[in-house]
């Protein structure tokens, strides 16, 4: 069981792992022509964009297209399918009497965050439509408004966890408050419960999954004894399939990459990393655990799952994908590391590379294959806390800081800053690139930037 201390310096946790991968392809292979961004770190997961010509310099006062207001708290990130971007915030109200959160237990003793909060308070949970071009809210509606199950972190929000789209549907997760399915109209077609998701009163972060007709929800709860995987048919929201996990609390989103035999749902946790089948929930394989906190998304390629850990202790497992086994029957390990990780921002393979960070943003570059360390210590000019995970496009890196400075990585094996780059207010959120775009929200507002924005700034 994670001991308080472990959890104590959690005041970011759950604001990275929100995430809505698609199949990822762990061969080296060229990076898909993706036009759309349907979820937390792309269409595979990855975080790598194939869109080129995007501005690599911006300010408050270039090369932003539009900005607009956003209501409420949220740290999730934004999506985009087509001409909308879709996105999730949460709006506080007043406190209602004799509301409050369960009751959290350590070591057989009760426990609270001293920042834990919230679940006193009436909450509205709403997902948001915008137009990509101009930036005008096409609709929003309430998935849910009341009292909330269980408390979150100051500095977190009731809507960390990224929608995810496969074009005619929105999926967004709150956790108790349910797994909520809306059409482009602005119309709910079902709704789902999970049912009660204590978090140690810090908050959710997993978010849903997409595989071929279902989406998926990792539900570890705090202890571990009720925790579980499930599917939901994407038309209908019935439930597929479910499977028991015996993990401890956990906030990594799991991945979807491409294994031996075909596809594979890769879970972080503290006690096991255990991959599915996707489509019926049977288990394919184990793997000891990281022993610490799991909030960093996997990544995967050149026929490898890495997966990686920041806090309490620093880890990374890089899995081969092959089906080989070690001699205790467990997947084979290619590799591992035990310095340069995050507790909040997931690591990132781009090309020959896996890129890891510190909350820092101290990066380490090591070869995918082999693990070698081609570099450390790189770092962005001025001291930063960084929450949003890297992507990468054309060549290069996008790191952005809670001070909501983008900094500019040359991607390779030697570390170059080419750029930094400022929206003006902080940034918790992971940005979003598509052709033409990069969206980025802020604590106040959704911006999109662009080359092609003129100088007088639109706004709505």
């Amino acid at each position: 069981m994670l001991r308080p201390h472990q959890i104590l310096a959690a005041v970011a946790l759950i604001l990275v792992t929100c995430a809505g991968a698609i199949l990822l392809a762990a061969a080296a292979e060229p990076v898909p022509n993706f036009s759309n961004w349907p979820g937390w770190r792309g269409p595979d997961g990855s975080g790598v964009s194939s869109a080129r010509g995007l501005p690599v310099e911006w300010s408050v006062s270039k090369n932003i297209l539009w900005k607009v207001p956003l209501p409420g708290r949220g740290h999730s990130s934004p999506i985009v399918w087509g001409k909308r971007i879709f996105l999730t915030t949460a709006i506080e109200g007043d406190i209602i009497p004799g509301a409050k959160a369960p009751v959290h237990m350590i070591d057989g003793k009760a426990w609270a965050h001293p920042d834990s909060m919230g679940a006193d308070r009436h909450h509205t949970l709403k997902l948001m439509c915008f137009d990509r071009d101009t930036g005008k809210l096409l609709w929003e509606r309430i998935a849910y408004a009341g009292p909330i199950f269980d408390n979150r972190l100051r500095q977190n929000s009731y809507a960390s966890t990224t929608p995810v789209t496969d074009g005619k549907l929105v999926f967004a997760y709150f956790g108790s408050e349910g797994l909520f399915a809306y059409n482009f109209s602005g119309k709910l077609v079902w709704k789902a419960s999970l049912g009660e998701v204590p978090s140690l009163g810090v908050g959710i972060g997993t978010s849903p999954v997409l595989h071929e007709n279902l989406v998926i929800v990792q539900c570890d709860r705090e202890h571990g004894d009720d925790s579980f995987i499930a599917a939901f048919d994407r038309k209908s929201g019935r439930e597929v399939w479910r499977t028991p996990r015996r993990v401890e609390i956990s906030w990594a989103t799991p991945l979807l990459v491409k294994g031996a035999t075909g596809a594979e749902l890769i879970t972080a946790g503290s006690q096991n990393i255990i991959s599915y089948d996707p489509a019926t929930g049977k288990e394919l394989w184990r793997s000891k655990g990281l022993e610490s906190n799991a909030v960093p998304t996997p990544v995967a390629g050149h026929g490898l799952v890495v997966v990686a850990t920041g806090y309490p202790a620093k880890r990374v497992f890089a899995f081969k994908l092959d089906g080989a086994k070690d001699p205790n029957g467990q997947p084979a390990l290619a590799w591992s590391y035990d310095k340069g990780t995050a507790y909040v921002p997931s690591p990132i393979l781009y090309g020959d590379y896996v890129y890891l960070t510190t909350d820092r943003g101290i990066l380490t570059c090591l070869d995918a294959r082999t693990g070698e360390v081609k570099y450390a210590g790189g770092r962005v000019p001025v001291p930063a806390t960084f929450t949003a995970s890297i992507v990468a496009f054309d060549g290069k890196l996008f790191q952005t800081s809670e001070d909501g400075d983008t900094y500019v990585i040359q991607a390779g094996p030697a570390h170059q800053v080419l750029a930094t780059n400022s929206v003006g207010e902080p940034v918790y959120a992971s940005p979003a690139l598509v052709p033409g775009k990069i969206i980025i929200r802020g604590t106040k507002h959704l911006f999109a930037i662009s080359s092609a924005a003129k100088p007088a700034l639109k706004k709505h």
